[in-house]
């Protein structure tokens, strides 16, 4: 019976949450902004053509995993491989006209979607680990597109340290949200004090000269908000409206860490 029902392609082809988007687009807006340049955008198109392999594949490989492959596997399975081609031919293309160098950020950014993957595979996307690893993992293309943009190292790791410390902390803070949500224990105490560390970290790479002064306030902003949302008497608010916020907050840290870097030369 079930293969014989008519299988909508949009859920095999595209994930359905918000904050995985969001994870994939601020940084490739932020390196685009900053670092603007053809090769950039085909780093972009493999970076997303990696993203959006990882929700096909998790379905088939669930699907194998559990003995049960119907054509909706089959379907996921060719899904996943257009994606991972999609992702093949823009990577090689970035490569020859910006060079290899760009290429260490994302293979060091390799293990990290590796751990999210062998989570994925087991139905364990949702543990703490494949999350870290899974939101800092991204930080990686901003670096791509600056090195392909002629960046200092140091400056074009610094984009990856500060989105670093804005994609772990909120993980944290989300994780400890959605559980008082949904009326079940959990501390702020691990997510304000990873923010206060992300802000820690700010302050020190701008000190450095390796963020702008900007970034320190687009951190301490997650880091307010953080306090805020643990302390809000707001009881109606839906996990679909504090990922929305989320969201909105995302694009706020990309806008000012965006003009903080146009008010400094990091070439």
């Amino acid at each position: 019976m079930e293969e014989n029902r008519r299988i909508r392609l949009r859920p095999l082809a595209l994930p359905a949450e918000h904050g995985g988007w969001a994870l994939l687009f601020e940084p490739i807006a932020l390196g685009l902004l900053v670092a603007p340049s053809l090769v950039g955008v085909l780093i972009s198109v493999a970076a997303s053509g990696a993203f959006l392999a990882r929700h096909p594949f998790k379905l088939a490989v669930v699907d194998w995993r559990r003995g049960r492959w119907v054509r909706r596997s089959g379907l996921a399975g060719r899904f996943a491989i257009l994606y991972l081609v999609l992702m093949t031919l823009a990577l090689a293309l970035a490569i020859k006209f910006g060079g290899s160098a760009l290429l260490l950020p994302l293979i060091l950014a390799a293990p990290m979607l590796l751990i999210q993957l062998s989570y994925d595979s087991l139905g364990r996307s949702r543990a703490l680990v494949a999350e870290l690893a899974g939101s800092i993992a991204p930080g990686a293309v901003a670096t791509a597109i600056a090195i392909a943009g002629n960046w200092p190292i140091a400056e074009s790791y610094g984009l990856w340290v500060v989105l670093a410390a804005r994609a772990a902390p909120t993980i944290l803070y989300l994780r400890a949200r959605l559980r008082l949500l949904h009326h079940k224990p959990a501390s702020p105490l691990p997510a304000i004090i990873a923010h206060v560390l992300a802000t820690i970290i700010a302050v020190s790479l701008a000190l450095g000269s390796i963020v702008p002064y900007p970034a320190i306030v687009a951190i301490s902003i997650l880091l307010l908000r953080a306090v805020i949302g643990f302390s809000e008497s707001d009881k109606q608010i839906t996990a679909k409206r504090l990922g929305l916020r989320e969201v909105a907050f995302g694009a706020l840290t990309v806008f000012v860490l965006a003009i903080g870097y146009s008010m400094t030369d990091m070439r």
